[in-house]
């Protein structure tokens, strides 16, 4: 008898399978769906998922059915009608089923097929094919993550990962070794048994010699035991360190009065983004956050997206924080350095050349991935310019994008933090 096992994960659960597939299918729609989503709704209103609607033409499955003509055999239950070998009239071509309304003479339309989508499903979404940038392992001190892995065989284990092929083959194995010259001597015995009986049956003592050789043989053999202390093998686990990437990103915002609440939120709603992919893609990832007007000071994550403290405009106060703690907590050869920085690109006169001049020599040659976004709609002032200056000299390592409202928000950090092809 054949037994089929289900060993997914997802065995008390068969639709889950389907509904994959489905959103595999559909992916094309969803994303554009979730798109839409991130720039109509806040960020942080995740806990519902996304409703989302497929146009009926787009879910239309092919159809497979018997044409017209050639020879069908079929049985109906319950014919009263026909006997076999009756000939059937070909029903006429033509008009499929009708409705029971009437027709209109306007208007067209047609239905659409919704379903929601989870909230992690939402986020998966959201976040595909979304990475840091240049994320490469650095050496770990004093690692604690660990992964098990399988290890071979050994003599003595936890009798719960007892392995019972290569127990019982062991034991066969030792069985055959203490008691093959006894079976084959055993053989031999039977065979002169049979030889004695048939050419000399008067010869008893022979007879009674040999039945008892074949006897403590077969005691012999059969006290040795099946299955010996000295057969167990156990599956070896063992832990390896299980290397992994550390990662900081340092989060850099603009507070200071010429920042408008408005586009505070939509800096406020991008970092948030940026915080939500951060920890649901990486384990060993740490945020900083520094928030600056004329001074720069670093906050924990309630002050930073709540705080409303304000004041005047000096970018380079952040940068010059940034490098600090940069080195006296976060080593370039351990770690992995990122950095974002948004403002509205107003700042003092005489302050951003020195902006520029602390990323080229200060902060870039230690990074692996710097982007700045400027939120305004107006043209761009001497910040971006001179940031511009430090995108030629570290075109792999260093981004520059414009917000102009919330709905740019989601695109550009797709465009940010879109996964690059290795060449």
């Amino acid at each position: 008898m054949s037994h089929v096992i289900d060993r997914r994960l997802n065995g008390k659960n068969k639709s889950t399978v389907n509904r994959q597939r489905f959103l595999r299918r559909y992916r094309g729609h969803i994303k554009k769906a979730v798109e839409e989503a991130v720039s109509r709704r806040s960020i942080t209103d995740m806990e519902h998922g996304e409703q989302i609607s497929i146009p009926g033409r787009d879910i239309d499955e092919p159809v497979l059915h018997h044409g017209r003509g050639g020879r069908q055999t079929t049985v109906h239950p319950g014919n009263k009608e026909f006997n076999a070998g009756d000939h059937v009239q070909r029903p006429q071509g033509g008009g499929g089923g009708r409705g029971a309304g009437k027709a209109s003479n306007s208007g067209e339309g047609m239905d659409e097929f919704v379903f929601q989508i989870t909230q992690e499903e939402f986020l998966d979404f959201m976040f595909e094919e979304l990475e840091l940038p240049n994320l490469v392992k650095r050496h770990l001190s004093g690692t604690d993550t660990f992964k098990t892995v399988r290890a071979g065989i050994s003599n003595e284990g936890n009798p719960s990962r007892i392995n019972i092929v290569r127990t019982l083959r062991s034991a066969h194995a030792r069985r055959i070794a203490l008691s093959g010259s006894s079976r084959t001597r055993l053989r031999e015995a039977k065979a002169e048994l049979e030889r004695l009986r048939r050419e000399e049956p008067d010869n008893f003592g022979d007879i009674q010699e040999m039945e008892a050789e074949i006897e403590r043989l077969s005691a012999r053999i059969h006290r040795v035991p099946f299955l010996d202390t000295f057969d167990l093998k156990y599956n070896l686990l063992v832990k390896h360190p299980n290397p992994s990437s550390k990662a900081v990103m340092f989060c850099l915002m603009d507070v200071s009065g010429s920042m408008t609440q408005a586009t505070k939120d939509i800096a406020k709603r991008f970092f948030i983004l940026l915080y939500l992919f951060l920890k649901r893609n990486y384990e060993r990832i740490e945020v900083v956050f520094i928030r600056h007007h004329t001074s720069a000071k670093e906050v924990d994550e309630e002050e930073f997206f709540y705080s409303r403290e304000t004041g005047g405009t000096i970018v380079s106060s952040a940068l010059k924080l940034m490098q600090e703690i940069m080195v006296e907590r976060y080593p370039s050869n351990e770690w992995n350095i990122y950095g974002a920085q948004a403002s509205d690109g107003d700042n003092w006169n005489d302050d951003s050349p020195v902006c520029r001049d602390i990323l080229i020599n200060q902060i870039m040659p230690l990074v692996q991935y710097f982007t700045y976004v400027e939120i305004t709609p107006r043209e761009h002032q001497a910040l971006w310019f001179e940031y511009e200056q430090v995108s030629e000299s570290f075109a792999e390592s260093f981004a520059q994008q414009q917000l102009v409202s919330a709905a740019d928000i989601y695109p550009v950090f797709r465009e940010l933090f879109q996964r690059r092809m290795v060449t």
